[in-house]
């Protein structure tokens, strides 16, 4: 049985990281032969609650930035596994660029796998510092699209004998899902905060001009937008909606949805758009499984939609225009805009989370028998 040790935020924990963790750990506890522990990494709210947020049975121990107590037994809790499985991401770890995941990177005494979820083009020079030094210490280097290998081997002086491109998991149905009649209705759904774009799509609706089209966005702000600004971007939001008259056209829906419910509300959707503010998003969890649900995408041109929007599967306009977001949601919706042939999902876009899951365990079951050889 190989003991698989996870370092990420998790649920309760709401944001992109602890979701992926979430799935790719369920799917990995149900492989015959494996067992998963989680480290979760608590920010400074959740550390300051009376009582952290309660554990899981699989669960030992949480990680507090700044916490040296914290750190030292984390650090224990992936070393009594086989294999750590670290998700890196500059702003969850404490320190400088979240430099702290380097001090408990040293003290794990197993291969980590450190899974890569940002990859600047243009990093700082702590940043650039802090990802080689996680390259160096970990065993092995997972990134998620072609555009995130190609980044870190021009930019990074990491070993590429140790980079793996393991693509992001997709949830396969879990509801039988109605059909329904095709109309103009478009879908952006995650947790909301500066960043996500979405003054241009509602701006868009307002170029779009079409009284049959809606536009409904999906989610909670996130819990860091919420604990340093309150509901300031979303306010922003409902005061453009308020200029521009788009009252019936534009839904501000601020639920955080179950997996199921979200698959039924993705189903009633038309397109997907993802009107993002990023130029070095290499890996995003909506996009891919935006397309696994067969919808059409309409994104700006962020590396991950650059890299899989080019079978078909939708349409990739600039940043900050909403005209030409507009244009894109016309075609669509008049059907002239190129469809995906039949089988032509993006590789990177339509690895089941169990397929993922596996890709892991070979990954470090191959880093065991070198460790044995």
């Amino acid at each position: 049985m190989t003991r698989f040790g996870f370092l990420s935020t998790f649920p309760p924990t709401r944001c992109g990281l602890a979701t992926f963790t979430h799935s790719l750990a369920t799917a990995m506890a149900l492989a015959p032969g494996a067992a998963v522990r989680i480290v979760r990494v608590l920010d400074a709210e959740e550390a300051r609650e009376p009582a952290p947020t309660p554990l899981r049975a699989d669960q030992t121990v949480a990680l507090v930035p700044g916490d040296r107590g914290s750190l030292l037994r984390a650090a224990a809790a992936l070393s009594a596994g086989d294999v750590a499985i670290v998700q890196h991401e500059y702003g969850i770890y404490g320190g400088s660029d979240g430099d702290e995941v380097l001090q408990l990177m040293r003290e794990v005494r197993v291969p980590v796998i450190a899974v890569l979820h940002t990859v600047l083009a243009h990093p700082t020079a702590g940043q650039r510092s802090v990802l080689e030094r996680v390259g160096a210490l970990a065993a092995s280097l997972v990134v998620m699209t072609e555009t995130a290998r190609t980044l870190l081997l021009q930019h990074y002086a990491v070993p590429s004998s140790k980079v793996v491109l393991i693509p992001h998991g997709v949830h396969g149905p879990r509801v039988a899902l109605p059909t329904h009649e095709r109309g103009r209705n478009v879908l952006t759904w995650g947790l909301i905060g500066p960043g996500k774009g979405i003054e241009w799509g509602i701006r868009a609706m307002g170029h779009l001009a079409d009284p049959g089209a809606h536009y409904t966005v999906l989610g909670q702000s996130h819990p860091k937008v919420l604990a340093f600004e309150g509901e300031r971007y979303r306010d922003h939001l409902g005061a453009v909606i308020g200029e521009l008259g788009l009252d019936d056209t534009v839904t501000l829906d601020d639920r955080y949805l179950d997996a199921d419910s979200l698959a039924l509300a993705v189903a009633a959707a038309d397109v997907v758009l993802l009107p993002y503010d990023s130029r070095e998003q290499v890996t995003s969890g909506v996009l891919v499984e935006a397309l696994a649900a067969g919808l059409p995408v309409v994104a700006t041109a962020f590396p991950h939609a650059v890299e899989l929007l080019d079978r078909g599967s939708g349409i990739v306009v600039p940043h900050e225009d909403p005209a030409a977001i507009a244009e894109a949601l016309r075609s669509v919706f008049s059907g002239e805009a190129p469809e995906r042939p039949a089988g032509a999902l993006p590789p990177a876009a339509d690895a089941t989370w169990a397929e993922v899951a596996g890709r892991y365990d070979a990954l470090a079951g191959g880093l065991l028998a070198e460790l044995a050889a």
